[in-house]
Formats: structure tokens, sequence, C-alpha cells
């Protein structure tokens, strides 16, 4: 195999699409993992068990996964500092993308069965046996996860450029999150009535859901590596290694990271905490899970036309008040979702809309500012940390989504929507408990998080030029 340097020239579009590929694969898994895997453990991986039994089991897998993704958030920076030390003759990304790519894709198939019988037969192996595969599926997912955010910056200095890799790869996003949303129902459904003659959704439904979601994930990985190449230039020649005070002094002493950090971590936990149960919300709270399909429908339909617009709209207005805005819009979703009549589909199309138009705007505005905070923090502090810098918003979403599944956990059992379950079991009490976690404190996080961003983050699209004209001319001395 060639050389990263003696490799030829990769076409913008080749990479955009490439790029696009990755990220449709990337959030199929993400929202597999953080989203998905929780309904497969409340609803069918204990199936069988007593019902005693399966609320213990669903508290312990609830409380690992927690767990598990929380302690392995710490060492994000880590894996960062690993990456940014990289060297080979195919690059600093690329072995990553493709090894931590296909071994997190295996562990994603393995976690949507019972073991083999142990999740009812043996509760003790079966626990060993999941801390082990769930520790390799978030480490290797950790190095894949980074690597791929991480490649923006190596990938073009120029913040246009970025802008469009950026939104192709949300655009490509969109689809991979909303496709799955809007085909996990018919997926789960359609296998477990050919394999078991019944319908519903069964545990081989959603063993051949996580089967498919991990098989596109671990190609796209491959995709996104062999299409892309990381450009050579005098901003990214970093002499000698990172050490580990050198990952922390890169994020700390960067502020507007920090603060960064902050408002999207309000946000990411609070988005989070709403998407995980809506599945739960049209099942029990509406009474109608067939229409959930109208979710992944809906916000599909408005992240392809709401990404398209991202370079359009801050050729009008900074990235600030699309975030602002943005906020603003989601918290009239939130309202509208919170109030309606279980009856009034309409209604509840207009508040997913109004939840789901704004949210790539807003990612692609964050994850702009964090690209841009590379160049910042090497002109305020010396030192270029592209995959330490970049690693810091997989880890907020990790974060997120470690809290996102722990919340579907807690509002199952808690509400009493678990098993075989009904809407009409569902107590009034357990419906106003439902909203608070779903909607009510989400919509204060994001007021927060808009508040923050507002006041604390100077670093704009004039600001990022100035900075890289200036690192240009002190290099070039």
């Amino acid at each position: 195999m060639k050389s990263i340097k003696q490799m030829k020239p990769i076409k913008p579009m080749t990479q955009r699409l490439s790029f696009a590929a990755g990220a449709f694969g990337h959030d199929i898994f993400y929202a597999t993992l953080s989203t998905y895997f929780m309904i497969f453990v409340t609803k069918s991986m204990f199936e069988g068990a007593p019902k005693a039994t399966q609320m213990k089991m669903i508290g312990l897998v609830t409380s690992l996964v927690v767990g598990i993704r929380l302690v392995e958030i710490v060492f994000d920076p880590i894996i960062g500092s690993i990456i940014d030390n990289t060297k080979t003759r195919w690059g600093k990304f690329r072995p990553w993308l493709c090894i931590g790519g296909t071994i997190s894709a295996i562990c994603l198939a393995l976690l949507f069965t019972n073991f083999f019988g142990l999740a009812t037969g043996n509760q003790t192996l079966f626990t060993v046996v999941f801390i082990l595969v769930f520790v390799i599926l978030d480490c290797s997912y950790s190095f894949k996860d980074i690597a791929f955010w991480s490649i923006i910056p190596a990938l073009s200095e120029d913040s246009a450029e970025r802008g469009k890799l950026a939104t192709f790869g949300r655009f490509a996003s969109s689809l991979g999150a909303n496709g799955t949303t809007l085909a996990v129902v018919p997926i789960v459904s359609f296998f477990t009535l050919v394999a078991t003659g019944h319908s519903g959704q069964g545990a081989s439904g959603w063993f051949a859901f996580g089967l498919i979601a991990a098989l596109i994930y671990g190609v796209t990985s491959w995709i996104v590596a062999f299409g892309t190449k990381e450009q050579e230039s005098a901003l990214r020649k970093q002499s000698g290694k990172t050490s580990l005070k050198d990952v922390f002094t890169a994020l700390t002493k960067n502020d507007q990271l920090m603060w960064l950090s902050l408002a999207y971590i309000l946000f990411a936990i609070a988005y989070v905490a709403t998407t995980a149960v809506l599945m739960l919300y049209f099942q029990y709270v509406i009474g109608n899970l067939a229409a959930f399909s109208i979710v992944g429908i809906v916000a599909a339909i408005c992240g392809i036309v709401s990404v398209p617009l991202y370079p359009t709209i801050t050729k009008l207005i900074s990235r600030k008040y699309v975030y602002i805005i943005g906020i603003v819009l989601m918290l009239i979703g939130y309202l509208t979702l919170s109030v309606v009549s279980p009856s009034s589909m309409s209604v509840i199309i207009i508040g997913l809309v109004f939840f789901y138009f704004p949210y790539q705007l807003i990612f692609l505005a964050v994850l702009m500012t964090i690209s841009d905070s590379v160049e910042y923090g090497q002109w305020k502090n010396g030192v270029r940390n592209e995959a330490v810098t970049l690693s810091l918003r997989p880890l907020l979403d990790k974060l997120a989504g470690a809290l996102s599944n722990g919340i579907v956990g807690f509002i199952s059992v808690t509400c009493g929507m678990i098993g075989d379950a009904q809407a009409r079991d569902i107590t009034h009490q357990g419906i106003v408990t439902f909203k608070m976690w779903a909607f009510y404190l989400p919509a204060a996080l994001m007021i927060i998080s808009g508040v923050i961003f507002l006041f604390k983050i100077k670093l704009t699209e004039k600001k990022h030029a100035e900075i890289v004209a200036e690192l240009e001319a002190s290099l070039a001395k």
C-alpha cells in the first residue's frame, strides 16, 4: 500500500462523499446503541424470565452501561493523544478508523443477543461476559469515533471547505440516524415474524436489526478510511509527541473549547433525553406504536432540508445566532409535544418539525466552532492538537448517550413501561413523570445552553480567519 505522501490526490468531492458515507454508518451505530439497545434490553433481552427478575436485570444492565461509559469517557482525551501521536505510512487516522470500526461493529451485533442464553440461564456469567463485551465495544468505538471527527481539520485548513465536509457529513448522518428511527419497527417486526411466525418485536427481530446496523457501520468505516487523504502543511507539522500533561493543557487552556463544551453537553443531554424515549412516548403516551415511524420521516425530511441550508444561512448570519435561533425553535417543539392530545397527530407532527429542523443546524454550528478551536488552541498555546481537541465533541456525545441509556431504563421501570405493558396500564402519575424527564427538564437545559453560547463564545468565522492568517505568517518566518 502506498504511503500517505505517495498517494494520488483525492478529489474534494470524493472526500466529501466518503466522509458522508462514514457519517451515515456512524450515526446508525450511535442511534442503535444510545437509543434502541436499551429498548431491546427492556423488551426482549430477558424474555421468558419472571417479571421481578426482568426488572432486576434491566436495572443491572442500565447501571453497567451508564457506569462503563462514564468511566471510559475519562480516557477519551488520552485516546485523542494516542491518535495525535500515531505516525504510520497510512497517516494518523486511517488505522483507527478501520480497526476501531471493525471491532466495535462485531461487539454491537453481540449486544443484541441474550449471550447464548446466559441472560436468563446464568446471570453471574452473563454479567461478566456483558461487561467484557461492552468495555471492548466502548473503547474501540472511542478510537474510531475520535478519529472520524478529528479528521476534518486534517482534510482542509479552510473554514469554507470544512463547512462543506461537515455539511455532507451531517446530511448523511441525518439520513443514518433518522433512517434508523424509520426502519427499526419494520425491521424488528419483519424478522420476528419470519423467525417465530408471530407478530410483534421479539428477540430474533432485535438481533437482525442489530446485525444490519453493525454491518453498515463496519463497511462505511472502511469507506471513509480509504476515500479521504490527510493534508500535509506547515500548520499540521507537529514536533515531538503529545504528553499526558500536554493533553490536559490543550483542553483546559483553550477557553473557547471549554465554554463550548459546557454549552454543548447541556444541549446534548437535553436532546438525547427526549429522542431516547420517543418510542416509549408513542407506545405508552400516544398509544400508537405504529405511528412511531412518523418520527423517522419527519426527522429525515427536516435533515434533508436544513443541512444543505447551513452554508447559505451562515453567509447571512453568524453561526452563534444559528445556535440561538435553533434553541428557540426547539423550545417551541417541546411546548407543543408536552401539551398535545394523543389524538392530535397533525399537532404532534408540527411539534416534531420544530424539534428536529434546527437540530442539524445547531450541531453544525458546534462542530465548526470546535474544528476552528484547533487553530485557536495552536494560536494561544503554541501547540496543535487535532485529535485531542476534536475528542471533546465525541466525548460529550458519549456522555449524553450514556445518560440517555440510564434515562430509558429509569423511565421504563419508574413508569411501568416494560415487558408486555400496554398504554392503558400507565397511570396519570406515570405520564406526568414521563413528560418531566422527556420534555420539561430537557427544555430547561437547552435554555441554559443557549445563554452560555450567546455570551461566552467569541470564536466567530471572522476571528478564525484572522488566527489562521497570523499563524501562517509566523510559520513562514
